[in-house]
């Protein structure tokens, strides 16, 4: 009865806390989504509009192209990501020469925040100031490196930033995936004379399935949440050329004193990411069972 009281008493010292998470992450997210529907402004109104902000977010050229933006970004964002991370990670595994100094190398990019590394990039990427000024005092004159600047290539100046800010992370769960291999496997690998790069393929990785999908879910809530990079790097330009969700969110609701629009547009990123993430994580733990 004694321990039973105790039990008791530790979950309604949760209480509070769950109340607290409740009221303040489902609250808002529910109440944003009320405002959506409504004719809010600078302020909140509760003018019941019905799905006239959604109609007028979709006429508007600059969501459109930061929607598509948003499949640009997160789709090269994640598969880089995965690639080179798994493959630095498997690297690393072999227990190569200087393995502390190219995970530190690695690692780097980590401890920047995304307005450091958009800045960084920005700077290297600059025409007048970076890499093609740098080529150019070397004598390469026809070298020509101006994606920063250029319509359509800046939301790919955006994807390299990131996955150079983002795939040191990936490394890092994939080489503790790898490290925890159990060593029966491995020394029944070479007793079979099984390649190394088939062995990674065929055995080794498929084991890393709850790996990739942390991995994933990490790098999907980045793609969400790219405000950062994309302010430092581009500011959504030249244009809106590299325009993100985040940003068009941000600047309808502060800027623009459009709660309703900026809400609109808050509840289509996320009901698009639920929709593209909720399938591929039903299938892989209906897979783990």
């Amino acid at each position: 009865m004694q321990s039973r009281s105790h039990v008791m008493a530790s979950q309604l010292v949760l209480v509070p806390t769950l109340i607290i998470v409740v009221y303040f992450l489902w609250g808002f997210t529910l109440y944003t989504g009320y405002l959506s529907f409504t004719d809010s402004k600078f302020l909140p109104s509760h003018k019941w509009l019905g799905l006239k902000q959604y109609e007028l977010l979709w006429s508007n050229p600059r969501w459109k192209i930061a929607y598509a933006n948003m499949f640009i970004f997160g789709g090269l964002y994640l598969f880089f990501c995965v690639l080179f991370g798994g493959l630095f990670a498997i690297l690393l595994d072999q227990r190569i020469r200087l393995e502390n100094f190219f995970r530190t190398t690695f690692l780097y990019p980590m401890s920047l925040s995304l307005v450091v590394t958009g800045l960084a990039w920005q700077w290297m990427l600059n025409p007048s100031l970076g890499l093609q000024k740098l080529a150019h005092e070397m004598g390469f004159h026809e070298f020509t490196l101006d994606w920063v600047v250029s319509s359509k290539y800046a939301i790919y100046t955006v994807v390299l930033a990131a996955v150079w800010h983002g795939t040191g992370l990936i490394m890092v769960l994939f080489l503790a995936g790898l490290r925890a291999v159990d060593k029966d496997i491995w020394k029944s690998i070479y007793v079979e004379g099984i390649p190394a790069w088939r062995a990674y393929g065929a055995i080794i990785l498929p084991q890393l399935r709850p790996i990739l999908l942390a991995a994933i879910l990490l790098l999907t809530f980045n793609v969400v949440r790219s405000f950062d990079l994309v302010v430092a790097l581009t500011s959504g330009g030249p244009g809106f050329a590299s325009d993100v969700p985040a940003k068009f969110i941000y600047d309808y609701f502060f800027a623009r004193s459009n709660i309703a629009r900026g809400a609109a547009a808050a509840v289509c990123t996320v009901m698009t990411v639920l929709l593209i993430i909720l399938p591929y994580l039903y299938l892989e733990l209906r897979k783990q069972k």
